[in-house]
């Protein structure tokens, strides 16, 4: 398992070897590839939106100029209730634009 600090949670999130294996067979554009942009994208995110799917889950988007002609990773994390501060990776992908899901913060 890894662990990627997270300011916006005020933790850490767990990226799991199953979450890890999906986003490495779905998206192998992003991984293994750009496993730093992972980090990046959760330690200083240009944009966090709630998803309109799942209500405790939050999309960290952050644009890359020099990824494929420009991208944004976007990783997507929920979070636990039950238990405080557990924070893990469900999803992560590469996307031209953003679509859906309310802003809950902007970089200014």
């Amino acid at each position: 398992m890894t662990r990627y600090p997270c300011p916006y949670l005020h933790g850490e999130v767990e990226l799991g070897e199953e979450r890890e294996r999906h986003v490495a067979e779905r998206h192998p554009d992003l991984l293994p590839e750009h496993r730093d942009r992972l980090a990046t994208t959760l330690a200083d995110p240009d944009l966090v939106r709630r998803s309109e799917r799942f209500g405790n889950a939050l999309l960290f988007s952050r644009w890359y100029d020099d990824l494929r002609t420009g991208k944004h990773v976007v990783v997507v994390v929920v979070s636990a209730s039950e238990i405080a501060g557990r924070h893990w990776v469900v999803a992560a992908y590469l996307a031209r634009a953003l679509k859906g899901g309310t802003v809950e913060w902007r970089r200014s």
